[in-house]
């Protein structure tokens, strides 16, 4: 028999045991599905997150105080928890630092602020952060309309701010907010400026939620606890980020007068290093999907070969009979093979189907905005189908094979 009429052979022998093969190709499917939808909700995600850190500079780091309040070093020894960066640290530091690179400061404030004006309000999910001149260059976030902060508002704090795209369209629809005053934290402040839309970054809501104060402003704020001041350094030329990185870890160890022979108590975390954290994080993910897919693939694979061998029993005479026309060992090891394979194929397909659109129904439910065709990983469950079908079938085929075609004649 040649392969074209094998396959037809088996949509035949599909369609008179319909009911049973569609439950083994929907475990299959399910297997399928698990692999390729973890794996594509995990690369859309990553693809989200590595557009986002492009977005922030490729060419910058961040300086965070280093802490280890819930995690512990080898031996079960808690490690040493850092002070946070303070304000005047930050300062120092960027003085320091100097014409190397520039320097943006930042604290935040607060992530469940309702904004008020006009008698409207907006839902208590407004971010509020302090930043610098060079806040919102080094950030790449753009002004739609009115203008940044002047050094006369960002030395003596003053109450002013640029708000986002969202806060605009709740408190001043269809009206230009510059120039206008919300109410926030107790305080009133006047429009200055307003941020391009930027739409969702990972469901948070990116600069439309974002209401920036002056940094000495949010510093003379009145506050529960110290804030945490965020230092990020952008480098104009990509070949000096690791001298100007090595040359920024000194000063700050002067500024934190971190002994000679401790360790670093702060951390620095560029692009590179939060892609290679994020790198590892979506492996660990990865293997875990993969274990969920391996466990239902094995549990259909052997509902598969039970069904190919009550198929091999039900068919005997039907063996017996090819053989005593002439059809060879080999053309019944095939025959069997393929209609295993094409149950896999079938099931694979769907389940091939089914997790691109789960997976990216996850991830856009998590905040990304494109929808990602995962090739590799659809070729992977093909491949994966194909072998399930050859293990699966090759024994059933092999009896089927050596069945004596005098025996099988006789069978009832």
């Amino acid at each position: 028999m040649h392969l074209l009429e094998n396959i037809k052979e088996a949509f035949r022998s599909i369609k008179s045991n319909l009911l049973r093969t569609v439950l083994t190709g929907l475990i299959i499917a399910l297997g399928i599905t698990a692999l390729v939808g973890i794996l594509t909700a995990i690369d859309a995600m990553k693809y989200t997150l590595n557009e986002t850190f492009a977005s922030l500079g490729a060419n910058s780091f961040e300086m965070k105080a280093k802490g280890y309040t819930n995690q512990f070093r080898r031996g079960g020894v808690r490690g040493k928890v850092y002070p946070a960066i303070t304000y005047l640290q930050a300062k120092q530091y960027k003085r320091q630092l100097g014409d190397e690179a520039e320097v943006g400061l930042s604290a935040f404030i607060s992530g469940a602020v309702e904004v008020k004006a006009n008698e409207k309000k907006t839902n208590p999910n407004m971010s509020v952060v302090a930043g610098d001149e060079n806040y919102l260059r080094i950030q790449n976030y753009n002004l739609s309309s009115g203008r940044a902060f002047s050094p006369a508002e960002l030395d003596n704090g003053a109450n002013v701010a640029i708000v986002g795209s969202e806060i605009k369209d709740k408190l001043f629809p269809g009206l230009d907010p510059v120039d206008k005053y919300i109410y926030l934290l107790g305080r009133r402040f006047q429009v200055v400026g307003l941020l391009e839309k930027s739409g969702s970054t990972m469901g948070g809501g990116g600069a439309d939620r974002l209401i920036l104060i002056p940094l000495e402003t949010g510093n003379q704020m009145p506050r529960q606890r110290a804030l945490t001041f965020d230092i990020k350094t952008a480098v104009s030329k990509p070949e000096n980020m690791t001298f100007v990185m090595g040359q920024a870890t000194g000063i700050m160890r002067a500024v934190r007068h971190d002994v000679l022979g401790q360790e670093d108590s702060f951390e620095v975390e560029s692009s590179d290093s939060l892609s290679s954290k994020l790198d590892s994080l979506s492996g660990n993910f990865k293997l875990g999907g993969g274990l969920i897919a391996f466990i239902t693939l094995l549990g259909a694979s052997i509902a598969l070969m039970n069904i190919m061998l009550v198929s091999v029993t039900e068919r005997t005479r039907e063996i017996g009979i090819r053989k005593a026309l002439g059809a060879t060992s080999v053309q019944i090891r095939q025959q069997f093979l393929i209609e295993a394979i094409v149950i896999c194929v079938l099931g694979g397909l769907l389940g091939i189907m089914l997790g691109v659109g789960i997976g990216n129904s996850v991830s856009l439910f998590v905040g990304s905005s494109s929808f990602y065709v995962p090739w590799l990983w659809m070729s992977l469950g093909l491949i994966i189908c194909v072998s399930v079908g050859l293990a699966s079938g090759y024994y059933p085929a092999s009896k089927a094979a050596q069945l004596d075609p005098i025996e099988s004649l006789r069978y009832e």
